[in-house]
């Protein structure tokens, strides 16, 4: 499958970088702020939840603003990615029963779009770093690992979704409960510390709880993860991906007859 990513890549980069660009583009069209959003969204979130959580919990983190953007952000782009690229399918349904490309290009274009405003969360993030005093340190270079980890985990969860989003039209409603289920069940606005040990050990079955933690802890500590928390990264990856490419491989040639 990466053999095939790298030549579509070759053949089909131009029409890959028109779809990212008229995806990014459609989103902000019409709006006075346009890309700024991609700013201001995590950054309005955060201090919405911030008031929330730091006052009426009054959860005890050190530098908490950057906990809970952190968390924010990380899953807001998983959550922003795989809801776009899951019914993808069914909106290129009129260029995919015309003209012949390689389907994953449609999800992959998604992630990609979405990609672009993660990385505008990102500078949003690095804002509240500075203005808080945070120190970013050389150790900082480890993030690239888990975004790239977090990058093919989404894909391989995006495939998957497209896939049963062709067949049963429930899934994007299904998964929108599931995502609120998931979202409560990641520390984002909570600490670790408050959950008892039997959900401890449910933890370790989110991948999005060890993509966060890997992410917070070279943001918070500047430090670098033990190696078991580079090693979850990259079998969830691998294990999301490698589904994900063969679930859609199998059944990408019967979407046709379903659209």
């Amino acid at each position: 499958m990466f053999k095939q990513a790298i030549t579509i890549q070759r053949k089909y980069g131009f029409l890959l970088s028109q779809l990212v660009e008229r995806d990014f583009k459609t989103k902000y069209r019409r709006s006075v702020l346009g890309i700024l959003w991609s700013l201001l969204n995590p950054l309005l979130i955060m201090v919405v939840q911030f008031m929330v959580f730091s006052t009426l919990f009054r959860f005890d983190i050190p530098n908490y603003s950057v906990y809970l953007l952190s968390g924010i952000v990380m899953f807001n782009y998983m959550s922003e990615a795989t809801s776009q690229a899951m019914t993808c399918i069914i909106q290129n349904a009129s260029l995919i029963n015309k003209v012949y490309i390689p389907k994953y290009i449609y999800p992959f274009s998604r992630v990609l779009s979405t990609g672009v405003n993660f990385l505008f969360s990102l500078v949003a993030l690095y804002l509240v770093i500075i203005v808080t005093g945070t120190h970013v340190t050389f150790s900082h270079i480890a993030i690239l690992y888990v975004i790239l980890c977090m990058f093919v985990f989404i894909i391989g969860l995006s495939l998957l979704l497209a896939s049963m989003m062709v067949f049963f039209r429930d899934t994007q409603f299904l998964y929108s409960i599931g995502l609120t289920i998931w979202t409560y069940l990641t520390p984002i606005f909570y600490p670790e510390s408050i959950l008892p040990p039997i959900m401890i050990f449910v933890m370790k079955f989110n991948p999005m709880y060890h993509f966060i933690r890997f992410f917070r802890f070279v943001i918070l500590y500047g430090g670098i993860p033990d190696l078991m928390a580079w090693v979850y990264c990259a079998i969830f990856a691998v294990i999301s991906f490698s589904i994900g490419a063969y679930v859609f491989k199998r059944n990408q040639n019967k979407f046709i007859l379903n659209l």
